[in-house]
């Protein structure tokens, strides 16, 4: 009897599993349904090439332009400069605490990071406003720091508790073999780190700056506040931009129910989620690819 009930609550657990398993499948599937036939409903009145290449998107003027690329190239420098910041920051320290800290200073230095987690994106837009945007705009003799290199500073403090944790939660799973057999031939522990440690990382490494980066391409209220939200296409890290994102968040709220203007966003946030999901994709690509080669 109790073989038989212990195999009965297998069977459930397995059923409930996978049942949630293919829940999570069928939700993503529904969003982007959903995205799909708004966006579709745009593109009966806009073309897709003069929406997908158009060079202004202003869709209150007289005469409205459904431009997106100065808002994908916006989303896009606001997110390789936060990663330029947050990817060698996140693995230099993730490497430190992992091989090097004591273990005093790793148990000040681990809860310090996952409380950074925890501070919510309004207040990080608040301080980017009244702290970095000034000493941008001091030190570049700007009229006003709300630019793109504000929102990548600011997205890439973000983005560094993820990065971090799972970055350090990779290179603490290497086996001590590895780095005994390393030790053992005459390699220094900087050698081992760099030669050894971060390469058999290399996968959870790659999903750590994979999750970064998709923090950072979704993130919406801190690049509302600290951007400058201008529309226009940028031409450095200076330039005040207007994110995908921020652009959904600003006109949402406003635009008449199920008008062009309205489905638009819906198209915005279609490409949104395509870019977001080709940024996963192309992490789990390289993090399969690491662990065939580690594993020849």
């Amino acid at each position: 009897m109790k073989y038989k009930a212990r195999l009965s609550l297998d069977i459930l657990f397995k059923i409930v599993f996978k049942g949630t398993g293919f829940l999570v499948l069928i939700l993503l599937g529904g969003i982007l349904a959903m995205l799909v036939y708004n966006s579709f409903s745009f593109f009966l009145d806009v073309k897709p090439l003069d929406f997908i290449t158009g060079m202004e998107w202003s869709p209150a003027s007289e005469t409205p332009k459904y431009g997106m690329l100065p808002l994908v190239l916006s989303t896009t420098i606001v997110t390789f400069g936060a990663m330029l910041i947050a990817i060698p920051l996140g693995i230099g320290t993730a490497a430190y605490i992992a091989e090097y800290a004591t273990p005093r200073v790793k148990n000040l230095l681990k809860p310090a990071i996952e409380m950074l987690a925890a501070v919510p994106s309004v207040v990080i837009g608040f301080l980017g406003i009244v702290i970095v945007s000034p000493g941008i705009a001091n030190l570049a003799d700007l009229s006003n720091g709300l630019n793109a290199l504000n929102g990548a500073i600011l997205l890439a403090v973000m983005a560094l508790p993820t990065i971090i944790t799972i970055a350090e939660d990779a290179i603490h799973a290497v086996p001590k073999t590895y780095k005994e057999a390393s030790y053992a031939v005459g390699a220094t522990k900087w050698q081992t780190l760099r030669k050894v440690i971060i390469p058999a990382a290399a996968p959870g490494i790659i999903a750590a700056v994979m999750l970064g980066v998709g923090r950072a391409i979704g993130e919406t209220m801190t690049v509302l506040m600290a951007t400058g939200n201008a529309s226009i296409l940028p031409t450095s890290m200076f330039d005040s931009v207007k994110t995908m994102t921020a652009t959904i968040a600003i006109e949402m709220g406003e635009v008449p129910y199920q008008t062009t203007h309205y489905f638009a966003l819906y198209a915005i946030a279609t490409v949104l989620f395509l870019m977001t999901l080709a940024a996963n994709m192309l992490g789990e690509y390289f993090i399969n690819r690491f662990r065939k080669y580690h594993a020849v």
